[in-house]
């Protein structure tokens, strides 16, 4: 054991040490922060983003005068004069838009909004709700409809998400539990391929510099395979941790700037004629929550710990099980390019479930065949990883986990039988045919 202890502080220390492996390791928390910061500075100057926009309203149908609402960017008034007036008025404000309302405003492309830049679809979508909701308005009351009371009892509901759990009800968020799954899905899909390929690297490596031949007179090739695999899974791990602990540091300082009080909501006006009774406005006195503050809340609806232990899980026992193959790869071709062919069987199961876990697993984590894809080991990394957030079974996750254990025992036993052949194999070109024999070669 004392050997196998060697190479795996060999294998650790050489890429710990790298450049590389710094540069990594604080980039991750570093673009966590550059995007906190994006978002702040975006928030700083959103009144720059969301300048005021005057929309010069010239109604002829006499519908729409005096019963547009102002919004926080948008500022409706009359317009003066006729049109040619108007549109002169318009070339010394570059900022104000023209909205010409015909009589027969309800033909296709009868309402024009004129300006000196291209609208964008924020404006042109509220004018446009605005004049709907306006004519819908006026085509109730022609016809005996009394709209005060109907958009008195109009309902507002919305859904708020809530986990039952032993200890009671408490929040949950849907889109926090979406966002972790893929997350965690992309995660373990990338680190799997990232620190497999260093196995086999590493491995084509000392086997082409013919180190290989000097190593296995001290040491017996299954414990260079079992070294060199679990050096590489410690220096993934190790970088996991700091990103962890870098990450989480960011995120809570973010969060207490990001979380303030923003003080109570701009009332929304409505434009109407001078001297005449203002509608009765909502109660405004409570303040919104700006997107970056709800995002952040919901990130407390997640169960961190929980999932942190089973991304940590799934990370080890699936490393192990796809770094043995890549390592028996390794030690079956002379360079990286003869890899091809053996690597697109070893990661297609895991290259199909990335792909299903975008489409089907996160919108159906309870599904037969999310099951199904969260027993079988090469599958079950990703697809777990996706129905961790929403809630998993206990007695599914011990089935999942002993399953793991299982087969990286097993894929293990099988790599080193081929591994132990192929590392002292050269300028052969290897098949599938050949590695079966090497798999059945007597020690």
């Amino acid at each position: 054991m004392n050997k196998v202890f060697l190479i795996i502080q060999r294998e650790y220390l050489v890429r710990v040490k790298k450049k590389s492996f710094v540069v990594m390791t604080l980039l991750v928390p570093g673009l966590i922060l550059a995007m906190y910061a994006i978002i702040a500075l975006i928030y700083a100057n959103s009144d720059e983003i969301n300048a005021k926009h005057v929309i010069q309203v010239h109604d002829e149908s006499g519908i729409f005068q005096h019963k547009f609402h102002d919004k926080k960017n948008l500022v409706f008034a009359d317009a003066k004069g006729n049109v040619a007036q108007a549109k002169a008025d318009l070339k010394n404000t570059p900022d104000d838009f023209l909205l010409l309302i015909p009589a027969d405003y309800g033909k296709n492309d009868a309402v024009q909004i004129i300006s000196k830049s291209k609208p964008n679809f924020t404006i042109t979508g509220n004018i446009e709700d605005q004049m709907n909701q306006i004519a819908s308005d006026d085509a109730m009351v022609k016809a005996g409809i009394d709209t005060a009371k109907l958009n008195a009892i109009k309902p507002d509901i919305s859904i708020k998400s809530m986990e039952m759990s032993d200890s009671g009800e408490k929040d949950s968020s849907v889109g926090a539990a979406y966002g972790a799954g893929i997350a965690g899905a992309i995660l373990i899909y990338i680190s799997l391929f990232i620190y497999g390929a260093q196995v086999m690297r590493g491995v084509i490596e000392e086997k082409t510099n013919r180190i290989i031949e000097v190593i296995v007179s001290s040491v017996k090739p299954f414990q260079l395979m079992l070294g060199k695999i679990i050096g590489v899974g410690m220096v993934g791990l190790t970088q996991f941790l700091l990103w962890i602990v870098l990450s989480t540091g960011v995120t809570i300082i973010a969060g207490k700037l990001l979380v303030k009080d923003k003080g109570p909501a701009k009332i929304e006006k409505t434009y109407h004629k001078p001297g005449e009774k203002a509608p009765a406005v909502a109660d405004q006195n409570t303040t919104p929550k700006s997107p970056a503050i709800s995002f952040y809340d919901s990130l407390k609806t997640i169960h961190f710990g929980y999932i942190l232990g089973c991304f940590i899980f799934y990370f080890v026992t699936g490393y192990l099980l796809y770094s043995a193959l890549f390592a028996a790869v390794g030690s079956a071709v002379d360079s990286e390019t003869e890899t091809q062919q053996f690597m697109f069987p070893i990661t297609l199961p895991l290259l199909f479930t990335y792909i299903l876990s975008f489409s089907f697993l996160i919108n159906n984590p309870d599904s037969s065949l999310a099951f199904w894809l969260s027993v079988i080991p090469f599958t079950a990394p990703v697809a777990m990883m996706v129905r961790v957030p929403f809630g998993v079974p206990d007695w599914q996750l011990a089935i999942s986990a002993v399953m793991m254990i299982i087969g990286f025992l097993f894929t293990t036993w099988v790599a080193a039988r081929i591994y132990r052949v192929g590392i002292l194999m050269y300028g052969k070109k290897t098949s599938y045919k050949e590695l079966v024999k090497w798999f059945f070669y007597k020690e």
